[in-house]
């Protein structure tokens, strides 16, 4: 046998004299009683889901009192889901994944070419239209931005490719006063964010910002939102939508869709509350056609809605 080996063997066998000697007595263990852990799988619901304009928690605080509500009025288990970005949730909205869905228009019409979604309410915003724009905002202190002309040149901030009030509407705006794409310095997207866009503008870090009227009060507790003003709005276009999956039977439509209709803020303290929440009052009856304006500004700045 050679040396090396030898020498291996002693060691191990020493290693395990030690451990014998040093080791405390040992432990029986009885194999008679065990646990089962079993996995729950969620109960089926259907699941409803808010565009990510906001940060997950901020959509949950709009929208869970709403959720709860449409639950106990039509009696259907509905449960409130949460995609990380709009291609996620258009992604989400095709595998089945999302039944109800609450969006702008242009992701509304999207949704309704590719996968057949169908509309069945607006919302009727706090100033009483269910209708809504963009605003196009810069730092009150930077005196070289006081109006859509002196836009051309400088570095602009958006939500997301694919956010009506905080890219699409403004620019459509922009495209009435001949101003392109190529006339900004910069064309950058917050991730979804309308938050993103406020505080990207008011670091500094952009000339001029895109956001859906009335995001401001968002970050009000973040930051002095009168250091923001409003260069100029867009055009008016049909509110935010709900839509339904196909998949789902007419009486569950129109049973989710009489509960919304239901809400009344006015004389209902309880739906006051819930709808406050949402930030929005009340709900007006909707269909495709609603939509044919947002197809008509689709074409004017180049998106493609397939």
């Amino acid at each position: 046998m050679p040396k090396i080996r030898v020498l291996f063997l002693l060691l191990i066998a020493t290693i395990s004299l030690c451990s014998c000697q040093e080791s405390e007595e040992a432990i029986k263990v009885s194999l008679d009683k065990r646990h089962e852990i079993t996995f729950t799988q969620q109960a089926p619901a259907i699941t409803y889901a808010y565009l990510p304009q906001y940060s997950n928690t901020e959509s949950f605080q709009r929208h869970h009192r709403l959720v709860e509500y449409l639950s106990e009025q039509t009696g259907l288990p509905i449960r409130q889901v949460f995609p990380d970005t709009f291609d996620n949730y258009i992604s989400m909205v095709g595998q089945g994944k999302i039944d109800i869905s609450f969006s702008n228009p242009f992701i509304y019409v999207k949704l309704a070419n590719r996968y057949g979604t169908k509309a069945m309410a607006r919302i009727i915003e706090t100033d009483g239209r269910a209708e809504f724009r963009g605003q196009i905002i810069a730092r009150r202190d930077n005196e070289d931005i006081q109006s859509i002309e002196d836009c051309r040149e400088k570095s602009w901030v958006a939500v997301d490719p694919s956010s009506a009030g905080g890219y699409l509407f403004p620019l459509g705006l922009f495209i009435d006063h001949h101003i392109s794409l190529h006339d900004f310095k910069e064309v950058a997207f917050a991730g979804g964010r309308q938050e993103n866009v406020i505080l990207g503008v008011y670091a500094g870090l952009h000339d001029i910002g895109a956001i859906r009227e009335g995001s401001l009060s968002v970050v009000k507790d973040k930051i002095d939102i009168n250091q923001i003003k409003v260069i100029a709005n867009s055009s008016w276009y049909p509110g935010w939508v709900y839509a339904y999956s196909p998949r789902l039977s007419q009486d569950v439509v129109d049973r989710v869709r009489d509960a919304m209709l239901e809400l009344d803020y006015k004389n209902n303290p309880q739906h006051r509350l819930i709808l406050d929440a949402a930030k929005f009052i009340g709900f007006v009856p909707s269909d495709d056609r609603d939509f044919d304006h947002v197809r008509e500004l689709s074409k004017k700045v180049g998106l493609d809605l397939e």
